[in-house]
C-alpha cells in the first residue's frame, strides 16, 4: 500500500537489560520475519505484542508526534538549528515534499498491529495452552494501538488510507485510496470497542500497566476521540470509567521537585495512564531536539509571562508546571523532556540519560477532557470545578485565572483550551487541542476559529503573520499535506485539496 511501510514485522529492537523498568519490552522473536512457521506458541505471540510497542521506541515516530501536535501551534519557538523543513511548518510553507508529512513510521506500527490481528487466531490451533480469554487480550492490544496511530493519522492528515490487513512484502504491495474522516474514524471507534470489551485491566506490573494498553487506556482514547467528534455525553461517560476506577489520580503538587521526578523524571505514576517507555538502553530523541548546544527548538518566549505568570512580589509563588516544570525560565529549554532535576536547582539531562518518556495520556487529561465535554453538554459549573482541582494542584497564579461565565460553552471552553495549554506543554497535544476547538460543530464557532488564527500567528515573523493567517483561513489548510513520495508509490492517492 504505502512505499515506505515495513513490510516484515521487525520485533528486533534494541531495549536489553535485566536492570531496565521496561524490561517487559525484552521478549521477543530471534527471527521476527512473518512466516508460517512463526505462529506456533503463545510466547511468540506475546512477542508479537510486545513488537508492536516497540516499535514505538522509533525516535522518528515520538518525533513526528511531537512535530505534528506542537509546531503549528503557539507554545514552541525554533532555533537557529531547527531545519528548513521544521521551520517552514512552522510558518504555514507546507509543501508535500516535507520530510514531516512521512507517515511511513505511524503506518509500519499499524502494520505490525495488523500482522498480530491477522496471524494471532491460528496460533490457538498449535497451541492449546493459548486460551480465548488470552488471545482475545493480545488482540485487544492490537486493535487498540491500531485506534491509537489512526487516530494521530485522522487528526494530522484528516483522510488516509485504511491499511487493515497485515502487509508481509513488496510482493504483497496494494493500491489504497484515501478514505473519508467519518470513515476513518468509524475504524477507530470499531477498534476500541472490541478493545473495550477483551483488555485486561491489569498486568500486574507497573510498567506493562503504563506501557501497555489497559482498558483504561482504550477509555481514554475514547474520550478524545469521541470529543474530537463533538460526541460529549459519550465522551463524559468514557472518562468517568477511568475516574471512578478509583486507579489514578494527581500527584500532590506541594513540593515542585518531587511532583516533577514523580511525574515526568521517573515516570509511570500513580497519574499516568499510557506512555512510551524509554529508557537507558533506548534513549529517546529529545536530547538533539531539546538539550544540545545546537537543540532545534525551545519555548517560545510568551510561555512563562502569558501561559504560567510571574508573581514580580513574591517570587515563591509560582505555577509549578512553569518554570522547572515544563520550561526552563532562564533559557527556554523545554523542561518536562530535558530537565534532571526541579526546584531550587534546574540541572538537564546530558546525552546518555535522555530517557524521559512521551506522554500519551495522564490522569489530568481525563478530567480536561470531561471538563471540556461538560461546558458543551450545558454543564459548565461542573466544567469548571474540574478546572479549579486542576489549577489547585498546580498552584496556579491568579494571574491566569478567569471567571467565565458557565452558561457559555464557547467562554468556558476557551478558558478550559488555555488550561490544557498549561498542563500538556509540549506533550504533543496544543496544536489538536487548538484545532479540536476551532472545527467544533462544522467551524461554526467563531471565537475557537479566532483562536487558531490567533495561535498560528504568534511566533510568526512580523512581515508573515498576516499571510499565514491568510492561509489558515482556508480551513482545507489546518491539515497536512500527503507526502509526495507516498503519492508516487500509490496511485490511487489524491492529494489533500489544500495543496493540489
Amino acid at each position: 500500500m504505502i512505499k515506505n511501510i515495513t513490510y516484515k514485522l521487525i520485533l528486533l529492537i534494541t531495549v536489553l537489560s535485566s536492570f531496565s523498568c521496561n524490561n517487559w519490552l525484552d521478549l521477543k522473536p530471534e527471527d521476527g520475519i512473518i512466516r508460517n512457521n512463526y505462529w506456533k506458541t503463545k510466547e511468540q505471540l506475546q512477542a508479537a505484542v510486545i513488537g508492536c510497542y516497540s516499535s514505538f521506541l522509533d525516535n522518528a515516530l515520538v518525533q513526528s508526534l511531537f512535530i505534528w501536535g506542537e509546531i503549528r501551534a503557539d507554545m514552541v519557538t525554533a532555533s537557529i538549528s531547527a531545519s528548513v523543513d521544521e521551520v517552514n511548518i512552522m510558518q504555514a510553507n507546507i509543501l508535500s515534499t516535507n520530510s514531516y508529512t512521512g507517515w511511513a513510521p505511524v503506518y509500519r506500527t499499524i502494520n505490525y498491529c495488523n500482522t498480530v490481528i491477522d496471524f494471532a487466531p491460528q496460533v490457538s490451533e498449535n497451541d492449546k495452552t493459548l486460551t480465548q480469554l488470552q488471545l482475545d487480550s493480545y488482540l485487544a492490544e492490537a486493535h487498540g494501538l491500531r485506534a491509537l496511530m489512526y487516530f494521530y493519522l485522522l487528526r494530522t492528515f484528516g483522510e488516509v488510507p485504511l491499511q487493515i490487513k497485515a502487509t508481509s512484502s513488496d510482493e504483497y504491495l496494494e493500491q489504497l485510496p484515501k478514505s473519508t474522516q467519518q470513515q476513518v474514524y468509524d475504524q477507530i471507534m470499531d477498534d476500541l470497542g472490541f478493545a473495550e470489551q477483551h483488555a485486561v485491566e491489569t498486568y500486574g506490573n507497573l510498567a506493562m500497566d503504563k506501557g501497555r494498553l489497559t482498558r483504561y487506556t482504550i477509555y481514554a482514547i475514547e474520550a478524545d476521540a469521541y470529543l474530537w467528534m463533538d460526541k460529549y455525553e459519550e465522551c463524559i461517560a468514557a472518562c468517568d470509567k477511568v475516574i471512578n476506577s478509583n486507579r489514578f489520580g494527581l500527584i500532590d503538587g506541594s513540593v515542585q521537585s518531587q511532583w516533577f521526578n514523580t511525574v515526568f523524571y521517573r515516570g509511570n505514576s500513580n497519574e499516568s495512564i499510557f506512555e512510551f517507555q524509554f529508557d537507558q538502553q533506548k534513549l529517546n530523541p529529545f536530547y538533539n531536539l531539546f538539550i544540545a548546544s545546537n537543540s532545534h527548538f525551545i519555548g517560545a518566549p510568551r510561555v512563562m509571562e502569558e501561559v504560567y505568570g510571574i508573581d514580580l512580589t513574591d517570587e515563591t509563588k509560582k505555577d509549578i508546571r512553569g518554570d522547572g516544570g515544563s520550561i526552563r525560565a532562564t533559557d527556554q529549554m523545554i523542561w518536562k523532556f530535558a530537565g534532571a532535576t526541579s526546584g531550587t536547582s534546574l540541572d538537564a539531562r546530558t546525552s546518555s540519560d535522555s530517557y524521559a518518556h512521551w506522554f500519551v495520556y495522564r490522569y489530568a487529561d481525563i478530567l480536561l477532557l470531561k471538563a471540556e465535554a461538560l461546558a458543551w453538554a450545558n454543564r459548565g459549573e461542573e466544567a469548571l470545578n474540574l478546572v479549579k482541582v486542576i489549577r489547585d494542584r498546580a498552584h496556579a497564579l491568579s494571574f491566569t485565572e478567569k471567571d467565565p461565565n458557565p452558561g457559555s460553552p464557547e467562554d468556558v471552553s476557551e478558558y478550559i483550551l488555555e488550561e490544557r495549554a498549561r498542563e500538556f506543554a509540549f506533550e504533543g497535544k496544543r496544536w489538536f487541542d487548538v484545532l479540536r476547538n476551532a472545527k467544533r460543530d462544522g467551524y461554526t464557532h467563531a471565537q475557537g476559529f479566532n483562536t487558531l488564527l490567533n495561535v498560528v500567528s504568534v511566533n510568526a515573523p512580523g512581515n508573515m503573520q498576516q499571510s499565514i493567517i491568510n492561509k489558515y483561513r482556508d480551513v482545507r489548510s489546518h491539515y497536512l499535506p500527503i507526502s509526495l513520495t507516498e503519492l508516487q508509490a500509490d496511485k490511487k492517492l489524491e492529494q489533500n485539496p489544500y495543496y493540489q
